[in-house]
């Protein structure tokens, strides 16, 4: 059932509703990324090994993804803001319960707490931010929101590694309580209830493939560079698991009369090309935020907290694109915002490739500038042209889908980055030592002015080390060229888009298309 429109409430009204659903989207965004820098500090306080910490990571991922598609059937059943304030609460006890954890099974069960609740947040914040401004208006709700889930993600690694240096890792889940008390009183306040579905029953058996499926994609991708890909039983089995399970789920959704996500979604053409754009944004989102990090601390020797410094101007980027997207919104195609942004980011990848390890901070916080306008570009542009021809009816389900593409275009694209940086260090590491003969002049030189040995081991683990250096770099700019790739092949994308076109400046359901 639809909302009830918010049309006529007052600015103020309307901007307290942005205000609440802003802070519910904040907290569950900045919880992406911002527990992952506290990790060594958590490892050490629980007496954790490095593949049992990782489990706090794991745990929140997976049981996100796997209760996010749940949010349109239980919005449904009990209302949409009745939903919100039981997700904002349960997300906000979970990280207090986090911060408290005295072993690492309690922390890893209140993450999983954590994501249960907070599956539902970005889904509904955008749900409510569309039904509640007129069509003309989404680009600028797009961009408030947007501000949220791309900023956060962004600003965690900033913010957590300050909270763990100055105070303590507890503190990267302490700092949800003013911001859960804060948006769980507006949206009480503020956001009108929906109508129920009390009709609409609930789809066990798609559930269940669904769950299964995303679960072991999730725990694929989060295990699957620690345990060697496919050389191990349990990555093949979880990858069976995943192509059974979205099998049997494709062909259930068609053939039931109720099924658990309805087809119907996908017969929008902007809604299913949105899909696979935000599944690719996905990518290029958190894989260069896996990527830069390591390279400034290990190759160019940066501490944890001016790496986080040098990151932050990523997110200044969007923002500013964002605001600029909202005042262009309604004015440009928005078609042309999503082309310009795809030709900044991929900019930004192919400067990246040039990088070496004697750059300047002023390179790495240009490009990040240029990659954060150019996400910023794309990402409200996007979330507006998706759902500008979708029925209303289909908001709460086909949020959540878009968040679920997102999330996962995230998970595989750290997944492919880390393994293909691994596998790429070997490779250059095994030609760049072919040079390291006796007939080589650099070599030679090297030796006569005393910076190598080669009558040594010290002096051969040094040349080693740095043959290993050397392709370390080279991996990392092979993988940004890889991004750019990435980037430049979802182009034709923007073809498949159609630009709603108003009539008689009316509101339309099902706006004419051009």
């Amino acid at each position: 059932m639809t909302a009830p429109t918010q049309e006529g409430a007052s600015k103020a009204h309307l901007g307290l509703i942005t205000l609440s659903v802003m802070l519910a989207t904040i907290m569950q965004a900045l919880d992406t990324t911002i527990a992952n820098v506290a990790l060594p500090h958590m490892q050490g306080a629980m007496g954790a090994t490095q593949d049992q910490i990782s489990w706090v990571l794991t745990s929140y991922i997976v049981a996100a993804a796997i209760f996010m598609p749940l949010t349109g059937f239980i919005s449904d059943k009990v209302g949409r803001k009745r939903l919100f304030m039981w997700s904002v609460a349960g997300f906000t006890i979970a990280s207090m319960l986090c911060g408290a954890a005295q072993s690492l099974e309690q922390i890893v069960l209140f993450r999983l707490l954590q994501g249960i609740f907070g599956a539902s947040l970005v889904p509904l914040s955008q749900a409510v931010l569309l039904d509640s401004y007129p069509p003309e208006k989404h680009g600028s709700a797009m961009a408030l929101w947007g501000v949220g889930v791309m900023v956060g993600p962004i600003l965690g690694p900033s913010l957590g590694g300050w909270l763990t240096e100055y105070y303590n890792w507890r503190w990267v889940f302490y700092i949800n309580l003013p911001f859960g008390l804060l948006a769980w009183f507006g949206i009480a306040a503020f956001i009108e209830e929906t109508k129920l579905n009390v009709s609409r029953r609930f789809d066990l058996l798609g559930f269940a493939l669904l769950s299964v499926g995303i679960g072991a994609l999730q725990m694929a991708l989060d295990r699957g560079q620690s345990q060697n890909w496919f050389a191990s039983s349990e990555i093949v089995i979880e990858t069976g698991l995943v192509v059974l399970c979205f099998y049997l789920f494709v062909v259930h959704i068609f053939t039931h009369s109720h099924p658990y996500i309805e087809p119907a979604l996908f017969r929008d053409r902007n809604f299913s090309v949105g899909l696979v754009f935000i599944f690719i944004v996905g990518i290029i989102l958190l894989a260069t935020m896996t990527l830069l990090p390591p390279f400034m601390q290990s190759l160019m020797g940066y501490p944890v907290i001016d790496v986080g410094y040098l990151l932050a101007p990523r997110g200044v980027g969007t923002m500013v694109a964002m605001m600029l997207v909202g005042r262009l919104s309604g004015r440009l195609d928005t078609r042309y915002l999503i082309l310009l942004g795809l030709l900044l980011t991929s900019l930004s990848m192919w400067e990246m490739t040039l990088f070496n390890t004697n750059i300047s901070s002023w390179d790495i916080v240009r490009t990040g500038l240029v990659q954060g306008l150019g996400l910023g570009f794309i990402f409200v542009p996007l979330s507006t042209i998706t759902f500008a021809t979708l029925a209303p009816r289909y908001r709460n389900e086909g949020t959540a889908l878009f968040s679920l593409m997102r999330n996962i275009g995230s998970s595989i694209g750290i997944s492919v980055v880390i393994t293909y940086l691994a596998q790429r260090t070997q490779m250059n590491h095994e030609v760049f030592a072919s040079y390291i003969n006796p007939f080589n002049q650099a070599l030679r030189q090297g030796v006569d002015l005393g910076v190598y040995n080669l009558e040594t081991v010290k002096g051969l683990s040094a040349i080693d080390g740095e043959v290993t250096r050397q392709a370390a770099t080279l991996a990392y700019l092979q993988d940004f060229r890889l991004m750019m790739w990435v980037s430049l092949c979802a182009i034709p994308l923007v073809l498949l888009l159609r630009s709603p076109k108003r009539g008689n400046g009316t509101r339309s359901e099902a706006p004419v298309l051009e």
